[in-house]
Parts: C-alpha cells; sequence; structure tokens
C-alpha cells in the first residue's frame, strides 16, 4: 500500500520545497558508526580462514598476555555496538527520507522501494565479490518493512518495535541456553575442513573464494535472518529518536543524549565486560544484546563531545573533518573499507593475514585498520571537494533516476 502525503495548500503554484541543511551530528555519528564497524570486521579479514573463521578456532582471544588482553578489549568495545549504532542511524535516514517526501507530496513508500530493492542488490554482489557478512541485505529487507509501517499510527509502530524486541531477546536466550547446554561440544572444529578454509584465503584464488561463500550461503547469511527482529527494533529506534529530537542541537537533543550516554556506557559497558569472561556461550547476548544498550551509550558520547566542540566556538579539526566526511559518504566508505581489507589481508592481494600471522599480533590488524581509516576519511575529504555525494551514493542516485 502507498499513503500518498498531502502537498502544502496554497493559492499560488508551490514554490521549489528547499533542500533541508543536513544535520552535522548525523554525520559525526554515521562517520564513527562506519569506522567502528571496520573495528570489528578487521578481526575477521586479520585471522586465518579469513571470512569463514568461524568454520575455525580462529578469532578466539583471552586476556591471558598483554597482546591478548590489547586485543581483546578492542574486541569488546567494538563487537556490535557499531553495527547497531549503525543500525541506528539507518531507521534515522529512512525518517528524514519521509519527512522529506512529506514536505514534497510525494507518495510512500513510492520510489523508495526501488531504493531498498537497489540496496538489496548491492548487497548481494558485495556479499559475492567482497565480504560475506555483508550488512546491506538486511538492512535493504528490513527498510521495506519499516517504511511500510511509517504510514500506520505511532502505536502501531510501538506494538511492533517493542513485540520485536521482545522476540529478539527470546531467541537470544534460547539459543544461549543451547549453547550452555552443548557446553565445549559446541566449540569442535573439523581440522581437515578448517585446514582447507584457511588454505582457501591464504592461497586459493579469487574465483574460488566467490565459490565458498556460494557453497555456504545459508551459513553465511544466518546473521541478518536471526536478528531480523531486532534489526526492525533499531531501524523503529531510530525513528523515534529522531522525531523526538535526540539529534537536535538544543536542549531537548543533549536531554535526551545524555540520558543515552548514562544508561548505554553505565550499563552496557560493564555487561560486555562481565559477559565474555564469563564464557564464549555468552557471545550472542554479548553482541546481540549488551551491543545494542552500548550502541546508544555511544551514541550520547559523541553528541557530548561534539557539543563540546561546538561551544568552544573552534573550527572543526581534521579528525572531525574526516569523521564527517566519511559520514556523508558512509555506503561508499562502508564498501571500500572491505574492499581494501580483503586485497591488504588475502592471499589474492598481500596476504598479510599470511605472511605476518601470529608473530605481528595484534599489531599488524590494529595498524591496518588505523591506516585504512586515515584513507578513508582523506579519501572522502578530497572527494567531497568536486563531488557532493560519494561514488556508490552517487551510482545509486543516477541508477534510481533512471
Amino acid at each position: 500500500m502507498t499513503e500518498t502525503l498531502p502537498p502544502r495548500r496554497t493559492e499560488a503554484p508551490p514554490a521549489p520545497v528547499q533542500r533541508k541543511p543536513r544535520n552535522p551530528l548525523l554525520d559525526v555519528v554515521r562517520g564513527v558508526a562506519i569506522l567502528g564497524t571496520l573495528a570489528t570486521n578487521v578481526w575477521i579479514f586479520a585471522s586465518p580462514g579469513g571470512e569463514g573463521a568461524l568454520f575455525t578456532t580462529a578469532g578466539e582471544t583471552s586476556f591471558a598476555s598483554f597482546p591478548d588482553a590489547v586485543e581483546g578489549t578492542v574486541r569488546l568495545l567494538a563487537n556490535g555496538k557499531f553495527l547497531s549504532l549503525l543500525t541506528v542511524l539507518f531507521g534515522v535516514g529512512l525518517a528524514i527520507q519521509y519527512a522529506s517526501a512529506a514536505r514534497r507530496g510525494q507518495p510512500w513508500p513510492g520510489r523508495y522501494r526501488w531504493r531498498a530493492l537497489f540496496l538489496f542488490a548491492e548487497g548481494t554482489v558485495h556479499f559475492l565479490l567482497v565480504f560475506a557478512w555483508d550488512v546491506l541485505m538486511g538492512y535493504a529487507v528490513t527498510a521495506l518493512l519499516v517504511a511500510w509501517l511509517l504510514t500506520r499510527s505511532q502505536r502501531a509502530r510501538d506494538r511492533v518495535m517493542w513485540t520485536a524486541a521482545g522476540v529478539h531477546l527470546a531467541l537470544m536466550a534460547v539459543l544461549t541456553a543451547g549453547l550452555a547446554a552443548m557446553g565445549p561440544e559446541a566449540e569442535e572444529v573439523d581440522r581437515a575442513a578448517e585446514r582447507e578454509v584457511i588454505d582457501l584465503y591464504a592461497h586459493g584464488g579469487y574465483p574460488e573464494q566467490i565459490g565458498f561463500r556460494l557453497e555456504n550461503v545459508l551459513f553465511l547469511r544466518m546473521e541478518p535472518v536471526l536478528s531480523f527482529a531486532l534489526l526492525v527494533f533499531l531501524f523503529l529506534l531510530g525513528v523515534r529518536l529522531f522525531r523526538a529530537g535526540a539529534f537536535g542541537a538544543d536542549d531537548t537533543g543533549r536531554r535526551i543524549r545524555n540520558r543515552l550516554l548514562g544508561w548505554g556506557l553505565g550499563l552496557g559497558l560493564p555487561l560486555s565486560v562481565a559477559l565474555p569472561l564469563a564464557g564464549s556461550e555468552f557471545f550472542l547476548l554479548d553482541r546481540y544484546v549488551v551491543g545494542p544498550l552500548t550502541a546508544l551509550g555511544y551514541l550520547g558520547l559523541v553528541g557530548l563531545l561534539v557539543d563540546r566542540a561546538t561551544r568552544a566556538g573552534r573550527a572543526p579539526g581534521p579528525l572531525l573533518r574526516g569523521l564527517t566526511n566519511v559520514g556523508r559518504t558512509a555506503l561508499s566508505g562502508y564498501v571500500l573499507q572491505n574492499l581494501l581489507c580483503m586485497l591488504a589481508a588475502y592471499g589474492i592481494g598481500l596476504g598479510l593475514a599470511h605472511r605476518l600471522g601470529g608473530e605481528w599480533w595484534p599489531w599488524w590488524p590494529l595498524a591496518l585498520w588505523t591506516v585504512v581509516c586515515a584513507v578513508l576519511m582523506v579519501g572522502s575529504t578530497l572527494w567531497l571537494r568536486r563531488f557532493t555525494a560519494g561514488p556508490f551514493e552517487s551510482v545509486q542516485r543516477w541508477a534510481l533516476r533512471r
């Protein structure tokens, strides 16, 4: 069903609708979410077995030594947090596009369906050619549902949002109980399969890697299926936060962000520390329950820092400008960072995961993350000096216009 949003009534021909200025805080938070998501994904690329690390024992970590503690701390701060923050921001973007359609008197969802379908196609290509743990496909499907829900009443959206939260919590509880009941048997790995996956990403060709993703598509696409209720909840939460003024530069926005900061970090961070120490069977709760809670604290923290920088009256520094520009080219940044890591870590490129191995662990993954972040911030800044949108965003606009 498509809802036609009524245009403003006027006697004279309507004046052209002026594009609302971008919200600088949203761009900064989006940039933080993109680079923070890489802080999770870089360990996947760097692990023996790459994207197939869940088929191996790679990726296991502890706090037994200083290097392990460094890796564990970064994983703790990033796991599920920035991805949840990015999901909330996707819901915010949906609310902004709905408001834009309302100002223009355009039907809704209307053409947005094509945008979501194009995003699904982009995600499919990204999954096959670049990164098996792509999020764009799940976002596209969720966006189609939430776009329709925006035509319903606030009460209906609230029912869906809290029902989705309940379903997600129940599912995570059941799965966690199952992992705990299975005990160490759940962590057993087929050693022959492990060696094959490690060899594939260290020495295999590009077509073989694509074939691996196709052969294991059901397993590699399980995350958006298992977390679909969470995606719906976070999308609708983003809509609700935006409409409540959480991203405004006024007292209302600062008050909401301070609450998010207090609850998100005050409750989320201690739980993020406790769950990994309690055992690997609590991984799902850490990533998919505590992660979203902590993400709201990160949102509040970034808002606090941006508010302080704004009140100081200083011109934005290189870091703030870089984060802003990454946020303005978020889709391009997300795809490009995964492409760069693939070429750096896998055998089809520099093969750093095999060449450096455990000798330089965890320092070389952290160095890779730093270099890619710098490339994205500098590259997006230079790109936006000549163009108004990122390369993938421009392709999307061109395709949708046609």
